[in-house]
């Protein structure tokens, strides 16, 4: 049937998603884990949000660059979990093509666009440790400005490349893409013609965004390292240490689970469908999660900046319930 539909220059519009097969008896029970993560992402970078929105003292450049990310944590995951909570409930697992391609762009694009934030951090704590007398003068709004127009360049280019190979590609084989959400590759390996271009588009992404991204990032990281261990100040290093150690831990969270689902598909390695899709959705969800919760918990401005914003909130209430009570007491002296 398929060598017919071939003949007949047949191509699939419409796609299945796999998910997570071995659960799918239990795949209702899924609905919960993955919707209380979602409400903690939404939650947790909404308030970073707000809270360097509304404190004028987090107007600096990295806070400006930790609200980017959070823009981005909310963005990504909002265009594959409610998905995916529809195929938990109601067995809505079908896209069109277009959609497809659509959702990979959105995906691919917002996550290399996290990679430059995390490029971008490290460039800031670099200039801020190693020469801090021109920090203000490097790290101000025209550098921004350059910033984000390399990332939509580099980002939307590529991007639009992958789109542009994948949409014409006959998929007159399988249409059961083996993941929650359309991934590059997850969808071109489901085409019946040759897809050379394709992988080695992927290639030109990879090398041009993680591989540049990490050796920039790397480079910054070790001379912050040579700068502090020189310090003469014990508490200088200790602080630098903190707030580095901050930026590599979301760091090694991103580049590593993004790396294992990109090494499984290059190097065809046989990882069953459920842990593939298990580590597809967590190099997209779990940084997500743990980011505002690190630069919550971690970083102290931040910290006081929600706890300044709902203590203010906090006295607000009483003070209007208090005016309440006693325009009511009044009220009721006037009666009598």
């Amino acid at each position: 049937m398929a060598e017919d539909l071939q003949g007949a220059n047949f191509s699939h519009t419409r796609f299945i998603f796999m998910g997570f097969p071995e659960l799918y008896k239990h795949r209702r029970l899924l609905f919960f884990p993955f919707f209380i993560v979602y409400v903690v992402i939404l939650v947790g970078n909404s308030t970073i949000l707000f809270v360097i929105k509304t404190c004028e003292s987090l107007h600096g450049p990295m806070y400006i660059l930790i609200a980017g990310m959070a823009l981005v944590d909310v963005i990504v995951p909002t265009a594959i979990i409610p998905n995916m909570l529809l195929s938990f409930l109601f067995d809505w697992n079908e896209i069109s093509l277009v959609g497809c391609l659509t959702q990979m762009f959105v995906i691919h694009f917002f996550s290399s666009f996290e990679s430059t934030i995390l490029l971008a951090m490290a460039l800031d704590r670099f200039i801020a440790i190693c020469i801090p007398l021109r920090y203000t003068e490097i790290m101000n709004s025209t550098i921004f400005k350059k910033l984000s127009i390399f990332a939509l360049i580099r980002s939307g280019s590529l991007m639009c490349s992958l789109i542009i190979l994948a949409k014409p590609l006959p998929y007159c084989g399988s249409n059961v893409i083996k993941q929650s959400y359309c991934e590059h590759m997850a969808l071109v390996t489901l085409a019946c013609g040759s897809i050379a271009k394709n992988d080695a588009m992927g290639l030109v992404v990879a090398y041009s965004i993680v591989s540049f991204d990490i050796l920039v990032i790397s480079f910054s990281y070790i001379r912050i390292l040579n700068v502090v261990l020189k310090a003469a100040s014990t508490k200088e290093r200790r602080r630098a240490f903190h707030t580095c150690g901050t930026h590599l831990i979301v760091m090694l969270f991103f580049y590593l689970s993004g790396s294992v689902t990109f090494l499984a598909y290059r190097l065809k390695i046989n990882i069953p469908t459920d842990v593939h899709t298990f580590l597809g959705v967590m190099y997209l969800v779990f940084p997500a999660g743990v980011n505002p919760i690190i630069y919550g918990v971690r970083t102290k401005e931040i910290r006081n900046g929600i706890v300044k914003i709902f203590t203010k909130r906090k006295i607000g209430f009483v003070q209007n319930n208090i005016t309440t009570v006693k325009q009511a007491g009044l009220l009721r002296s006037i009666k009598i």
